[in-house]
This record gives C-alpha cells, structure tokens and sequence, in this order.
C-alpha cells in the first residue's frame, strides 16, 4: 500500500501562485497534473456520459480528438460538450485517408513556418499522396506525392514524433501469375521521412533474393525488423543499410533523372523513386524464433520477451538477456489459467522497465531485478498484483443424490474468463496522471456491464472505479481511452457499425467551503494548460 496522506490540492494551488516552485517548467507541470490527479480520484468526482454517436465508418481517437469518415470529420471532445472542429470536403473513394499519425510540435526546436508550431495530422490516401494537416483547421499544409509502382496503405512512428515509417502493401503478383510460378522480386516498399520539415530519408525495398521469403517488415527506433511465416525475427541497422546501400541521395522539390524519367522528387507524376536497393546481405544485429513473431525488447538492462515456437507453448513467455540471450532466473512466466482469450504481456510504457502480465482474472506487474551476489545476473519477482473482485461459484464440487441413493460428486470447473465472472478485458497506462487504467467486464443477466478502475502506477492501489452506462459484449471489438479528465469507449457491432461513448469528469452537486474549493482548484487549473506529454502505445 501507498503513503496514506492525500496532496492538499489548495495549498498546491497557492505554493504556485506564490511562485514557491523552481523556475523549471517541468516542476510546474508535475505539480499541475499531481493537482488533476488528485480531483481524477477524489471521491466526489464523477465521469458523466456526456455524448452517444454511432457511424457506418471506423471511429479514431487522438489528443482529445475523435475522428470519423475515415478522418475527413474532426470533432474535439476537450469542450464541456464534444463540439465539431471541421469537416473537410467529401472525396472519392480512391483519396479517402487510409491511415494517419498526429504530430504534435516537439520542444525546443526551431522551425521555418509559424504554423508548424501547431499540432498536425499526417495523412496517407488512397492514391499514394502524403498530407500534412491541420489538427485545428483540417487544411491541406503540406502534401507529397510518393509513387505509382507501388500500393502504400500503413503509416508508423520510427521515432516518435521525429522519423516516420510509410508501408507498402505486399506484393503478392496476379493470380494468373502466381499460377505461373512466377515470382515478385520486390515483396514491400518501406518508405522513410523526418518531419517538420519533411525531408526523405529514402525508400527501401524489401527483395526476396536477399531477404527470403518475407511476411513482414517494419523500422522501429532505426532498426529493420524482418519476420518470416516460420516464426523467425532478425533485426538490422537501417542507418548501416542507407549508408551501404542508398543509390542517390533524393531532395523533396527538387529536380531529379532517374531511369531515363525527369520529374520532380516528391510531385505527381514523377513521385519519389526507390533509392535505396539491397544488393548484398546487411549485417545481421539479432535473430531469434518466436511464436507468431511475437517478440518485445526492453527493460534496465535491455531484455527481450519471446514465446517459444511451438503451438504448446503458447501462454508461455520466457524473458532472456539481450546482451547473451541468457533466460533471466525466474524468467520463465505461465500464468496457470483456462481461458478462451489468451494472456499477454508486455514492458511497462511507463520506462520504468517493469513488465505488465495481463490474465482473465489478475494483473502481474513484474519487475527486473539484479541477482544479489551476481551482477551479471538479473531475475524477475512480482512488484505487485490485481485480482479481480470474484466470489467463489457455489455450484462448484456439489454432490448429487442419484435414484438409489447414491452420492455422487460433481466436479467441473468454469473458464477463468466466463463471462458471469469478473474478468480484465482492457489494461492502459496514463502517462501524464501515472495511473494504470483497467477495463472488467461482468456477464449480468442478458447483457455485460463493464467499469472502468484506476489503480496507483507504483503500488498497484485502487483509487477509483468509474461504471460504464452502456451494455458491453464481449463479442464485440472494443477500445477504451482514459485521458487526463476524459474517457472515450469505441464500440464495433456487427455490419461495420460503430459507436462512441464520451464521459467527462463532473462535480458531484456540493454546498458551501467544499464547492467553492472545487471550483476554484478547477478555474485555476484552466487558466494555466500545462503542455501534453508523449504517450507510448506498444502494440504486438
């Protein structure tokens, strides 16, 4: 358990009104979001479902930005009432937005153009054009052309908010030649760019002749990530192979000869050729096997998750030194359950180097702890655990009176993830407040009701628990984002319908020295916004 005393949220307000804090912006915005915090997990507070809308398109949520008909309408759910931002002009189905990143201005850099101080949202479309938007506006800022020999359809962070990544769809070649037996020498396109300003990094394609036969590839953090149907996962430089490998180097805007065209680099039709050709195997940094690829780097010092590549040993997660691939002592995690949905796990985003295991029924948060009398040595022991609130069935091992008066024992046991049993379907982390938020789902008559309980980061306490109003079936596709003073549930039924639950936090009705505190703790907070932090979202 935590320390039990609570922050005085007035003595904080008035220590910062005095200036008793340093001249460092960062002190400032700790002592602002720890003010939030405390208001978030008070007792009076309440998060009140504020908006219900439903769409034929996906739904997408951003930085107190929801996103609908494939991002072409922004509406911003920071206002008391979620209220529409803009909504850019209708398009054909070939220049809808595929896919889209929100770049937020970083600090302390200078850039060329004022407007690029203001959040934007980088798109991809359907035919190939990269938009830089604005969140606030929705007007075209930037817009580059990339190619026509190939299908880009998935964008990524390869360093947040510096470097991103434009995927290709793989080239699997016609059918007619696939029957053939003719193979596509070029399996997926990598396109990579700093941004603001955009400037090209280059485009690299991943070659069957060098690379074998490819499932997937993507750049994390400047390295190439290879995944192969076998299970196999090897990691390369990317700086080793631009620097080996890059053709020509290509500048946006300018003029260029490529292959006996003319154009410009980076504007219709010419578009940006691919410079960088692997010619010869790159150095190999890292290769292991893994079940479904699935495969984690992090952790104090560098380790490494992996599940063993056998169907069997699926549930089975062995976590093992980066440095000599050496299995850290108790570094073998099962978590002993029965379930339909399988376990997962991943590092703590919090860079704390910790490790969240998530069943049906708990939550382990693990930790990476030296050896003692070996250094060299790390192992994994538990730093703290949620259980979910469940009562033991009473139908369990009854005895059963046949005819002849015989007893008989009955023994079965129900799936750790029943659904008439409180079960964790979601687990998030708020970096900004440093509280774990944590979806439980339970099957209650016809239909399930879900809460929403945020534990403490560092202890694993439960602070608040926040009921959803709105039915949830498990068998439904489902998103929950907890952020600062919001909460955005993203439901997909069946025949593509999707729906969207907005809670924002209220004040329960107060009298007196109470609510005059609330208020004004909450028109103080507003009039000084403090700067958002980066969120991390791991993803297998």
């Amino acid at each position: 358990m935590g320390p039990a005393q609570k922050p005085n949220v007035c003595r904080q307000l008035s220590r910062r009104a005095l200036g008793f804090f340093s001249r460092d912006a960062g002190v400032v915005q700790r002592t602002n979001l720890g003010i939030l915090r405390a208001l978030v997990c008070q007792e009076s507070t309440k998060f009140k479902n504020v908006w219900t809308t439903h769409s034929k398109s996906p739904i997408a949520y951003e930085r107190g930005r929801i996103y609908f008909d494939n991002y072409r309408c922004c509406v911003s759910s920071v206002a008391s009432e979620p209220r529409k931002l803009y909504e850019m002009p209708k398009c054909s189905k070939s220049e809808k937005i595929e896919d889209a990143l929100l770049w937020e201005c970083p600090v302390g850099e200078i850039l060329p153009n004022p407007s690029d101080y203001k959040s934007s949202l980088i798109a991809l479309t359907a035919h190939n054009w990269l938009f830089r938007i604005s969140a606030t506006t929705g007007k075209v800022l930037e817009k580059i052309y990339l190619a026509s020999y190939c299908k880009f359809r998935y964008l990524s962070w390869d360093t947040p908010q510096e470097v991103i990544a434009v995927k290709s769809a793989q080239n699997k070649g016609s059918v007619l030649a696939r029957q053939a037996g003719i193979q596509q020498p070029v399996l997926l396109y990598l396109a990579v760019f700093h941004v603001l300003p955009f400037s090209l990094i280059g485009i690299l394609e991943i070659n069957k002749k060098i690379f074998g036969n490819v499932t997937d590839a993507t750049l994390s953090h400047g390295i190439l990530i290879v995944m192969y149907s076998s299970g196999l996962v090897r990691l390369y430089s990317f700086q080793a192979i631009t620097e080996q490998f890059m053709q020509q180097k290509l500048d946006l805007g300018c003029a260029c000869r490529w292959g006996g065209t003319a154009g410009t680099v980076g504007e219709a039709p010419f578009g940006i050729p691919c410079n960088i050709k692997i010619t010869d195997t790159p150095p190999l940094l890292f290769e292991v096997s893994s079940l479904e690829n699935a495969f984690q780097i992090g952790g104090h010092p560098w380790h490494y998750i992996i599940t063993p590549n056998k169907k069997k040993q699926k549930g089975v997660f062995h976590i093992c030194a980066l440095k000599d691939n050496s299995l850290a002592k108790n570094g073998i995690q099962e978590m002993e359950c029965c379930s339909l949905e399988s376990d997962w796990i991943y590092f703590h985003p919090d860079a704390s180097g910790r490790i969240i295991h998530v069943g049906p029924n708990q939550v382990k948060v693990l930790k990476l702890n030296e050896v003692e009398n070996n250094s060299a040595q790390h192992q994994i022991s538990e730093d703290f655990v949620i259980l979910a609130n469940r009562e033991k069935n009473k139908n369990e091992n009854l005895p059963t009176v046949t005819a002849s008066g015989r007893v008989v024992k009955r023994t079965f046991n129900l799936l750790d993830d029943d659904p008439e049993q409180e079960t964790f379907k979601i687990v998030d982390y708020e970096d900004e407040l440093d509280l774990l938020s944590v979806v439980a789902v339970t099957q209650i008559d016809a239909e399930g009701k879900a809460h929403l309980d945020f534990h403490c980061n560092e202890y694993g306490t439960l602070l608040k628990s926040i009921p959803l109003v709105e039915s949830w079936d498990v068998t439904y596709s489902h998103e929950v984002y907890f952020d600062r003073d919001l909460v955005l549930h993203i439901e997909q039924k069946p025949s593509r319908v999707f729906s969207c639950y907005v809670y924002q936090m209220r004040e329960n009705a107060q009298t007196g020295r109470g609510a005059e505190r609330d208020r004004k703790a909450k028109s103080l907070l507003s009039a000084e916004p403090a700067a958002r932090l980066d969120h991390i979202n791991l993803r297998s």
